[in-house]
């Protein structure tokens, strides 16, 4: 039976984990082996590392742009809040796409259209949308959150959101 050092990490006690898998990493490092820690990697880091202005503005959406979007049948809204808060309110037309679950849920994404990353504030559609760029996904993240969505759809503006969506079918 072959043993390689990755095993022999993983074997490890689990409060010590952590810290010998930091030192295996940087004894790789050191070495000057290149092993990502994810698949990915290497996309995100291109991603990162190409960042610029330009990008800094693609990557944002706000809910007045975003509406327009819908109603136009141009964009998909991926609500990736925990199944429970979207139970308790959502905002429509929306999926859900918990941020835990988009790994495994990629293919309901629609690369066809603007795909916008939302919960109500913006902390986990940031990461959400960094993951689906690190994919090769160009996605958006909505800077005012669903609570800024919802101050836009409020009263007649609702009205005619529904009425637009409707159009659509």
């Amino acid at each position: 039976m072959t043993t390689n050092a990755f095993s022999i990490v993983m074997n490890i006690d689990y409060k010590y984990k952590g810290t010998m898998m930091k030192i295996f990493v940087l004894t790789l490092v050191f070495l000057g082996l290149s092993v990502p820690l994810y698949p990915n990697d290497k996309q995100l880091e291109k991603y990162i590392s190409t960042f610029d202005y330009e990008a800094r503005v693609e990557m944002k959406i706000n809910s007045k742009w975003l509406i327009a979007l819908l109603e136009e049948g141009e964009a998909q809204l991926i609500d990736i809040r925990f199944p429970e808060e979207y139970a308790a309110w959502k905002v429509g037309p929306s999926i859900n796409i918990p941020l835990n679950e988009l790994p495994h849920r990629l293919k309901e994404i629609d690369k066809t259209k603007t795909v916008v990353m939302a919960c109500p504030h913006k902390d986990r559609a940031i990461l959400a949308m960094v993951y689906l760029r690190s994919q090769g996904i160009k996605a958006k993240y909505l800077t005012d959150g669903l609570i800024g969505l919802t101050e836009n759809l409020r009263g007649d503006k609702a009205k005619r959101f529904m009425d637009a969506l409707q159009k659509l079918k």
